[in-house]
């Protein structure tokens, strides 16, 4: 069985498509696999990091961190390893998302291509909300 995520028509969707009929791909797959797209987006927009922000940067407590880091080192170093643990360790996932807005403005005001990393935070936000 193999199973990949794929845009219909509708470029602000994505489903899956699975090789062999009737296979339900379950939420936790459906976010490792988003959570590998966030990445590859990071790395395609150049916003990958070598090295972590400082301790004190990652120990911020506002929402995305947004008083000591930027968005993508937010996603890079916060949401990435805390939805990667989760899925590692089965704990619970988070019932509801909302990252596809912050993601959007983001890239608009960092003037990037972003599309393609709006899209997979707004599936993410879809399969953690649903």
């Amino acid at each position: 069985m193999h199973c990949h995520l794929f845009e219909e028509s509708c470029p602000e969707r994505y489903t899956w498509r699975c090789q062999a009929k009737g296979v339900t791909v379950t939420q936790r797959e459906q976010v490792a696999v988003l959570l590998i797209d966030v990445e590859a987006h990071l790395r395609q927009l150049g916003l990958w990091q070598s090295q972590p922000p400082g301790a004190d940067a990652l120990a911020s407590t506002q929402p995305f961190c947004v008083d000591t880091l930027e968005f993508d080192q937010w996603l890079q170093f916060v949401f990435l390893p805390t939805m990667q643990e989760l899925l590692e360790t089965g704990q619970a996932l988070p019932g509801e998302c909302g990252i596809a807005p912050m993601a959007e403005e983001f890239c608009r005001l960092r003037k990037l291509p972003g599309v393609p990393l709006e899209r997979v935070l707004a599936a993410l936000d879809r399969v953690l909300s649903d």
